[in-house]
């Protein structure tokens, strides 16, 4: 009897001994892959800029399948790519596909600009600007469609030109949703106000409709938005913190193109100008420290694990251009942290240098 019990205590501490020895396997294997999936997290934080060379105004969208897309404006303005990469840094070595291309006459037949992709309503849809083929600065926004669930695939639909509130020089349309609406912000010339372009914002009932007035937003007043141009342009959102800032872009397209910044609360009338308060600085401008200039049209995007925001952007790394710069191509896409400051608001800080991000 005795033997019987000290040969079930032995068995019973094995047993408690192999328990615990699974138990701690499981924890390392556990801390193994929480430490590997940080490592993995930091490495996609960290870029090695130009991410994609001679593409200007950069669009990159994180999808739910875990795929970047990425959208941009071509040097030769007469098609529309996208890419798609698992990392932001593999977009630059992503094969482009050519999804579609300018007519040869008509609308929609020069001056191919900024192309955004979005996902609404289980469907794909292209925010593009373009000129007419016979007047190339006769430029307005123009929208497609796509049905495939891959956007690289299937046909792009044209929805023809999103009507604004008056025919004028459009571009550069962006949207968001917020409370279950949607909206547009574009930058569009009013001819009864001194200048190129203003940001304006309107509701919409479909992806390629507005509906009730145009509200301006921003138009160039303080210096730093009257370089060359009068241009307030290339709008982008973020919600962080209760507030939804819209950053846009200003001045020429040389190197003194810069970033300002507007500011909204959440729980405001976004078709209010009221509503929105403008920074007196831009908040992201060359650096010749870096040797980066002419940051601009950007957009923003956040990491693998959605921790963390990214700010993309074009810039190039000279100052001096010799004629239009609309006719230099080296505006490269690059990518870096967006940090923020302690009320709350982005800290775009200064461009980072060609190379390793820090």
């Amino acid at each position: 009897m005795r033997s019987t019990q000290v040969n079930n205590a032995v068995i019973w501490k094995g047993v408690q001994l192999m328990s615990n020895a699974i138990i701690s396997g499981f924890l390392c294997i556990f801390v193994f892959f929480a430490i590997f999936s940080r490592s993995v997290w930091a490495e996609d934080m960290q870029f090695t800029n130009p991410i994609v060379q001679q593409r200007a105004d950069p669009w990159v969208y994180r999808h739910t399948d875990g795929y970047y897309y990425f959208s941009a404006t071509v040097p030769e303005y007469d098609r529309i790519e996208l890419r798609r990469a698992a990392t932001i840094q593999e977009l630059g070595t992503a094969e482009p596909t050519v999804v579609w291309r300018k007519h040869a006459t008509g609308a929609m037949g020069a001056h191919i600009w900024a192309p955004e992709i979005h996902f609404i309503n289980g469907k794909w849809y292209i925010y593009f600007a373009a000129g007419s083929a016979e007047a190339i600065w006769n430029i307005r926004i123009y929208v497609l469609e796509n049905a495939s669930a891959n956007p690289l695939e299937g046909t792009w639909e044209e929805k023809g030109q999103l009507q604004t509130n008056w025919e004028s020089f459009a571009l550069d349309a962006t949207t968001f949703e917020h409370n279950g609406a949607r909206y547009l912000v574009w930058a569009q010339k009013d001819p009864k106000i001194c200048g190129n372009t203003n940001l304006y914002i309107a509701a919409m009932c479909n992806p390629w409709t507005i509906s009730g007035a145009q509200v301006m937003l921003s138009k160039p007043e303080y210096p730093w938005e009257q370089i060359l141009f009068w241009v307030n342009e290339g709008p982008a959102v973020i919600k962080k913190h209760g507030k939804i800032f819209l950053s846009y872009s200003a001045s020429g397209t040389d190197a003194n193109y810069c970033l300002g910044l507007l500011t909204a609360s959440e729980t405001s009338n976004l078709l209010d100008a009221t509503s929105w308060s403008k920074s007196p600085a831009s908040v992201f401008k060359m650096s010749r420290e870096t040797s980066q200039y002419g940051p601009g049209h950007n957009c923003f995007t956040v990491s693998p694990d959605g921790t963390e925001d990214i700010l993309v952007y074009h810039a190039r790394n000279y100052e001096k251009i010799s004629g239009d710069p609309l006719n230099d191509p080296n505006r490269h896409t690059r990518a870096q942290k967006l940090n923020g400051n302690s009320d709350g608001t982005p800290n775009f800080g200064i461009l980072v240098a060609d190379g390793k991000t820090p």
